[in-house]
This record gives C-alpha cells, structure tokens and sequence, in this order.
C-alpha cells in the first residue's frame, strides 16, 4: 500500500511538473535558437557594414570602430530580446542600461561630441592627409586624423592638436583641395609713374613655366592710396606652386621696376601747421 501510494504520488507530481517543463522547455530551445541565429546574423552584417565602409574608401581606424560598436549594441539588444522569451523581466534591466548610458554619456559629453565630430570627418572627408588647412585660428599640414582630435604640423614643425568637436562645428579652408590657386600679387608704385610700362613689367613676371596660360595673366589698377597707385599682378598656378610662385614675384618686382626708372614710394603723410596771428 505504501508503495503503490508513492506512486500515485510521483504521477500526480509528474502531471503538475512535466508541462511546466514542456512550457518552459521550448521557451528555452526557442529561446537558444534565436540566439544561435541572431548572433550568426549580427556577425554577418557587421562584416557587410565594414565592407561597405571600405567601398566608401572611409578610414581603417573608423571601419574596425563603427563595425566593433554596432556588434556590441545588436548583440546587447539580442540578449535582451532572448531574456524577455525565456520570460526574464527586461524593464528593470532596460531601464539600468538606459541609466548607465545616461551617466556615461554626461560625464563624457566633451569626448563624445570629439568622437562625434572624429566620425563626421573621416566619413565626409573635408581635409585629407597631406592638407594644408586653417581652422580653429590654426594653419598646418593635416599629419593624423584620430577618432577624437586631428594633429596639425605648423610652418615653424609645431605639432598642434585640435579636438574634432570643435574642427567638425568650425569653419574649414583647406588649400589643398582644388588643383589651381589664384595668386594675388599687389605692388605700389608712384602717381608719376607711367602704369603701362608697369603693368608690361608686371606681365612680363607672369611669363614664367609654372604661371598657367588659361587663364591668362592680367595686371590691373587695383587701389589709388594716399602716397602710391596700387597695381595687382593675378595669374593662376598649381596649387603646389602657389608659394614659389609668389614669393618669385617679391623678389623680381624691385628689381624690374628700379631698373626702369619705376619708384615703390615709402608711405608718405602730409602735415599742414597752421600758426595763427598773435593777439594785438
């Protein structure tokens, strides 16, 4: 009697338990399937967002970066969904995540709003390795672009480092990005001068292999100052000439014009006394 009564008992047992199992049992498998699937999935497209970021010829250090990152957040959103199947309570543990991010991103809102602007440039590309730029009051060589901060290689090799956030928000020039420049080359000569033979000079100047011949050089009357007329030489050059170019013409521009009788006056000012009549 005993024992027939342990049996009862354990099928009455096994009745209550075998479908909670069953009910929980294929939660679980449906559950570990989702993650098997999903996990095969998400690797699969973080590959395809790499290779997509190559095509877009956008930086190494950004592919491996925003590929990396948007594994760890699809596989995080993964866990959270299988949790939920199994039937693990996700607010609370939504509502910790979206806390902790939340304190993450306050207290590192300078170095994000970095990364943010880091992410823009080597995405959009405004300056390039190799540039030069101004930006931020600073002209230099672009040497590195980082995830948070650009390096900039000045004329005198002072090596300045720019945060991105504020690079990304600025104003940029780069005067690298066209293939030609306009070179402006301003001199002052005096009223007594004869400006035809002037401008000849000038263009005669402009007469050099590296001055492009379309468009073609022009001297012009730019100013009338207080003590000089103002010619301006513009001829257009490859930008890599640009500074040869120019300081080419400082050099010349004397000795053409002294040696045909073509002063550059010194800045003149002309100061009239009055003095008035004694008192009777």
């Amino acid at each position: 009697m005993d024992l027939n009564a342990e049996v009862d008992q354990l099928i009455k047992a096994s009745q209550a338990w075998i479908p909670m199992i069953m009910e929980y049992g294929s939660r679980v498998l449906l559950a570990i399937i989702t993650l098997g699937i999903g996990w095969w999935l998400i690797n699969r497209l973080t590959v395809r967002l790499g290779r997509l970021l190559a095509l877009r010829s956008a930086d190494l250090a950004l592919q491996g970066f925003i590929s990396s990152l948007a594994n760890i957040a699809l596989k995080v959103m993964l866990i959270v969904s299988v949790a939920s199947m199994i039937g693990v309570e996700t607010t609370s543990f939504v509502a910790a995540i979206g806390a902790a991010g939340l304190a993450i991103g306050l207290a590192l809102q300078g170095s994000l709003a970095n990364f943010a602007g880091g992410v823009l440039i080597l995405l959009f590309r405004p300056f390039r390795i190799g540039d030069f730029i101004e930006a931020q009051g600073i002209s230099g060589t672009v040497d590195t672009i980082q995830i948070f901060h650009t390096v900039l290689r000045t004329g005198d090799n002072k090596t300045v480092i720019v945060p991105n956030g504020n690079l990304s928000n600025g104003i940029i020039t780069n005067y690298n990005r066209q293939p030609t420049r306009k070179v402006v080359f301003d001199v002052g000569v005096d009223y007594e001068a004869d400006l035809q033979k002037a401008r000849e000079i000038l263009l005669n100047l402009a007469q050099d292999p590296r001055v492009l011949a379309d468009p073609a050089p022009v001297a012009v009357v730019s100013t009338l100052g207080d003590s000089s007329i103002t010619l301006s030489l513009r001829v257009w050059v490859k930008t890599a000439d640009y500074w040869d170019v120019l300081f080419m013409f400082n050099e010349k521009a004397r000795d053409s014009l002294k040696a045909a009788g073509i002063d550059i006056p010194f800045p003149q000012r002309v100061i009239r006394v009055v003095q008035e009549a004694a008192a009777s």
